[in-house]
């Protein structure tokens, strides 16, 4: 496909995913809108992509706002969403009007357009669970273990249910975790690189032998843009990982040696999540079939751009379970 001047919607485009799927379309010269309420996302992200980039501030709940954003879009890319999983057990009603609601209220501007050619709906490993078998493909059974991931697979059915009823091109993309510059949330890799760069010697961490599969978010927004090219990927869900598996703790050693840090690790109950995921690592077939896609960023070269990045803009988080990244979507 030719992404010139096509016109492309994305939601949450000023955050960490969605800033880097926005500056992937604009290298390739589309007309971008981004709809963010700047909650989470960060306008400073978006300050290197002025060309070809129109910004509306506000939420995806609100029928006038999307009605306006979605006109005469060509291609909608739907990442907006309450993302931080320890919150959602404290603001269940939040969660659910935001990444349930809202994708309901924007799917259905997006029909309503008669322009919209296609839908891309970011989705989310956790409504899988914790791993039942490895690797974790598409048809693995959804068993979500949060709020959060319940408000998100429900998008999800909405999204697959508005496509069968009304015809509507919509794909369905699940990436695993993603990690890179321009993070927003206390997330384990910046949570541990946090760590190494306020001095600490012993890091204090939760459920070290957990596994994870870790892409990096150039790759994983390639993905999501090659997802509005496939003729095949319409109607799909679609995973998007490294397909490869690493523990909490090994990830902990790897960075430190990327910081040149010897450091202990010390069990800290507090920083245990209720109900976590233990296991999850990604079958990517589907996507390397339907996409044409992999990953080309390793751990190791991902990591240590994520470090420098880190060292230059110091990001910190409030303790865990505050509201801190929404407090002003009202």
């Amino acid at each position: 496909m030719n992404y010139k001047d096509k016109r492309i919607l994305v939601t949450g485009g000023a955050g960490f995913i969605g800033s880097e799927v926005v500056s992937q379309l604009i290298k390739k010269n589309s007309m971008v809108t981004v709809l963010d309420n700047f909650s989470s996302g960060k306008k400073q992200y978006l300050k290197n992509n002025k060309k070809n980039l129109k910004i509306i501030k506000g939420n995806i709940t609100d029928e006038k706002i999307v009605s306006k954003a979605v006109k005469d879009q060509e291609y909608v890319i739907h990442l907006a969403a309450l993302p931080f999983i320890p919150d959602s057990f404290y603001y269940p009603g939040d969660f659910f009007n935001v990444n349930t609601t809202g994708s309901v209220n924007l799917l259905w501007k997006s029909i309503q357009s008669k322009t919209v050619s296609r839908f891309v709906h970011i989705s989310t490993s956790e409504v899988y669970g914790s791993a039942q078998h490895v690797p974790m493909d598409e048809n693995h059974p959804t068993a979500p273990h949060s709020t959060y991931a319940v408000s998100k697979l429900a998008g999800d059915r909405v999204a697959f249910t508005l496509h069968k009823e009304n015809g509507f091109p919509v794909v369905i993309i699940r990436p695993f975790n993603s990690y890179g510059p321009q993070y927003t949330q206390p997330y384990i890799i910046p949570e541990i690189m946090n760590q190494l760069l306020n001095g600490n010697k012993e890091l204090m961490l939760g459920n070290v032998d957990a596994t994870r599969d870790f892409t990096y978010v150039s790759d994983t927004a390639d993905a999501i843009i090659r997802s509005l090219d496939s003729k095949k990927a319409i109607g799909e869900i679609i995973n998007v990982g490294s397909s490869n598996e690493i523990s909490i703790r090994d990830l902990a050693f790897k960075i430190s040696k990327i910081a040149k840090k010897k450091i202990k690790i010390r069990y800290d109950e507090s920083r245990e999540r209720p109900y976590d995921v233990n296991r999850l690592v990604c079958n990517n077939s589907k996507a390397q079939k339907l996409l044409d896609w992999k990953p080309t960023v390793n751990m190791d070269q991902g990591l240590k751009k994520l470090f420098q990045w880190a060292i230059k803009n110091r990001i910190t988080f409030e303790a865990p379970f505050k509201r801190f990244y929404y407090k002003n979507s009202k």
